[in-house]
């Protein structure tokens, strides 16, 4: 009876704690949040990057999409810190960034840009040249990215020793949604307000200039309008 003891005290302390809640100017990191009541709160642009597939090749060969994985992650990673994202979280195969300041919105485009490209011209012919499944097309390999921007709440939840921050917010939710949709050769989702504050070198590319973004209606989600692309950046 002792664990339930414990759950039921618990619980009952979470619902009696007071908030310590404070505006944040940085990125937190999850030992400069208080475990009791602490929270910083943030305008923030978040991006999911997500490999698909990975629970079908899990099931096939392990080895093989624990690489895939390790790439993935690896090079997502290094492209939010290229782009003055913040990685705070890992999820099996997929990593979340944060944005903020005044060009977030403008950042955490290119970055998923810049994870296409080399999705596309790294990740894949690397993995197709060494392994015969993703030449026959026995597995496929692909991913998707998304991004949001909203007020977020970063608070620290688990228990003592065992704990980590968990992101709440509009942004955090529709950003994971977005990473998830799959299909028709696009891989990177924002939504409408993301694209409104982007600058005009992440909206508009090529030669002849045109649109790198395509506006398109959503209806999985609390936002509406949402802008797609199947344009890469080359880091």
């Amino acid at each position: 009876m002792a664990l339930k003891e414990d759950i039921d005290n618990e619980v009952g302390q979470i619902l009696a704690q007071t908030w310590d809640l404070r505006d944040g100017t940085v990125v937190p990191a999850t030992e400069s949040v208080l475990l009791a009541g602490g929270g910083v709160k943030l305008k923030a642009t978040m991006l999911y990057a997500d490999l698909a597939e990975s629970t079908k090749l899990a099931m096939d060969n392990r080895q093989t999409a624990a690489r895939v994985c390790k790439a993935f992650l690896a090079a997502s990673t290094r492209l939010i810190r290229a782009n003055s994202g913040d990685v705070r979280s890992f999820d099996g195969d997929r990593v979340m960034g944060v944005f903020i300041g005044d060009s977030k919105n403008t950042s955490a485009a290119k970055c998923a840009l810049q994870i296409n490209w080399v999705f596309l011209n790294v990740i894949v012919p690397k993995f197709k040249g060494k392994y015969e499944s993703f030449r026959n097309g026995g597995h496929i390999l692909a991913h998707g990215t998304g991004i949001d921007v909203s007020e977020v709440l970063a608070v620290r939840s688990g228990i003592r020793n065992n704990n980590d921050l968990i992101w709440i917010g509009r942004a955090p939710n529709v950003a994971a949604k977005l990473s998830a949709i799959r299909g028709d050769g696009y891989s990177s989702f924002i939504t409408g307000e993301v694209y409104d504050q982007m600058r005009d070198d992440v909206k508009f590319g090529g030669d002849p200039t045109r649109s790198m973004w395509e506006e398109r209606a959503w209806n999985a989600g609390p936002v509406k309008r949402v802008y797609r692309s199947n344009w890469g950046w080359a880091p």
